[in-house]
């Protein structure tokens, strides 16, 4: 484990190597919560291992510990925009039968090589497709990241 930065005289700062323990939360701009740790134990992640997106770890760069901090960031900021290509109609014979389909639920997929897996946001269905939403759920939407680092390692 790499320690935090540190000049002679100052705390220590998040770098992009850093160990942290914080709470946070992120809500949309209508203040619905997506989530939040305020009410359960803090998080714990390393920068840069993907835990937060990088938008969002780059926020908390050069802060220090006992930090409490809100970014209000546009919604192409922090997640993407929404990409309307990322929006697919699949045929529901072309879908697992194993695989209840419930409308505003997320379903995943695996890859056509099997080596990974991604969700989609099923939006729609009849009884002969479904829609689904492979953006990230807050794209396109603005955010609000709020945080109280705790500590750095």
């Amino acid at each position: 484990m790499k320690p935090a930065k540190i000049s002679a005289g100052t705390a220590p700062t998040v770098s992009h190597d850093s160990y942290l323990t914080l709470h946070y939360r992120l809500a949309d701009g209508d203040g619905s919560e997506y989530v939040s740790t305020f009410d359960l134990s803090p998080a714990t992640l390393q920068m840069g291992s993907g835990q937060l997106a990088e938008t969002l770890e780059n926020c908390l760069l050069g802060l220090t510990a006992g930090a409490r901090q809100t970014f209000d960031l546009a919604g192409v900021d922090a997640f993407g925009a929404h990409n309307p290509r990322l929006v697919e109609r699949i045929a529901r014979s072309a879908l697992p039968a194993d695989v209840e389909l419930k409308v505003n639920s997320l379903i995943e997929f695996s890859s056509p090589d099997g080596t990974s897996n991604f969700a989609g946001f099923l939006r729609e269905l009849t009884d002969s497709s479904a829609l689904f939403d492979f953006n990230h759920p807050l794209a396109g939407k603005p955010i609000r990241f709020e945080v109280h680092l705790i500590a750095i390692m």
